[in-house]
């Protein structure tokens, strides 16, 4: 298991930005995937955007062109870069480390309101 540490979350009007840490308890070099999901209602999440331990990047649709995701693997660190922001943007963020096979664990999520 990895303890992951999230910070940055808040209130934003659309058009505005916001940054998302995600804090890893270990080497982003032994986790296989890093992800930042997000909860609207329910239990249901939806995949953002993720990063391999090699560095490559994808995106959900919705988010392409207006998120990054990136890391500092000195600070074991994945950041969301969150620009354009829209209403529908608005949810509970949360980030997520994967093995090769096993899941390692989940953040305790951030909340993000944007109005507009």
């Amino acid at each position: 298991q990895v303890q992951l540490v999230e910070s940055g979350g808040g209130l934003m009007q659309a058009g505005g930005s916001l940054r998302l840490s995600c804090a890893a308890s270990t080497s982003l070099f032994s986790i296989n995937t890093m992800s930042w999901y997000r909860r609207v209602s329910g239990n249901q999440r939806e995949l953002v955007a993720t990063i391999t331990s090699r560095g490559t990047t994808n995106y959900a649709d919705s988010v392409k062109g207006r998120f990054t995701i990136s890391r500092d693997v000195a600070k074991n660190t994945v950041y969301l870069q969150m620009n354009s922001l829209k209403p529908e943007d608005t949810a509970i963020y949360y980030c997520n480390a994967r093995g090769v096979i096993a899941e390692l664990g989940w953040g305790q999520g951030t909340q993000v309101a944007v109005s507009s």
